[in-house]
C-alpha cells in the first residue's frame, strides 16, 4: 500500500487526548494502517501568534485509498472532534487540524489538495515529528530531518 506522511496539531481543549482518539479513528482500519507516530510536541502558535500554544504529532500511514478520499477522510474525522472551516480563523485555534503532507511521492495540484504540502519544508512545527518518524523521507527531493535543520526550532518543546 502506498505510505502518507501526515501532520496533526490543535490548540482547543485537551489536545493530547483528542489527537490519540483522532489518530485511532483515522488508522481505523485495514484500509488506513499506522506505520509510525511521533511525539506530542508543543509549538508556538504559527501565523495568528495571539492564541496558545499547538500541540502538533506526525503519522506515517499506509493507504489504499487515493489522495482525495484520503483527504476526505481526514476532513471527516476533524469534524467528528469539533472541527468546523466555515466558522474558523485562519491559522487561527482549533481543536483539530489534520494535513495530508507527502503521499507516496505523488505529485498532485488540484483546487482541493496539493502534495507534496506547499508549505511543509517552512513549517518546523511540521518537520520536527515528522523528522523523528521520518527522518530520511523526501519532500520536494529534501530529506525532512535536512530541511528541519535549516529552520528556526526555538520554543518548540517535545512532551
Amino acid at each position: 500500500m502506498p505510505e502518507a506522511l501526515i501532520a496533526l496539531g490543535g490548540n482547543v481543549g485537551d489536545v493530547g487526548e483528542t489527537l490519540t482518539h483522532a489518530i485511532a479513528a483515522f488508522c481505523d482500519d485495514s484500509i488506513v494502517r499506522l506505520m509510525a507516530r511521533s511525539s506530542d510536541y508543543r509549538t508556538p502558535p504559527w501565523g495568528v501568534t495571539d492564541q496558545p500554544p499547538f500541540i502538533n504529532c506526525a503519522i506515517v500511514a499506509a493507504a489504499a485509498l487515493p489522495p482525495l478520499d484520503l483527504l476526505a477522510r481526514a476532513q471527516a474525522v476533524e469534524r467528528q472532534f469539533g472541527r468546523d472551516r466555515s466558522k474558523e480563523q485562519r491559522w487561527g485555534p482549533r481543536t483539530l487540524d489534520i494535513d495530508l503532507i507527502a503521499y507516496d511521492g505523488i505529485t498532485l495540484d488540484t483546487s482541493e489538495l496539493t502534495l507534496p504540502h506547499p508549505r511543509a519544508l517552512e513549517r518546523a512545527f511540521v518537520l520536527m515529528p515528522l523528522a523523528e518518524i521520518a527522518p530520511d523521507w523526501r519532500i520536494a527531493g529534501i530529506r525532512t530531518a535536512d530541511a528541519l535543520a535549516k529552520l528556526d526550532q526555538a520554543g518548540i518543546e517535545k512532551l
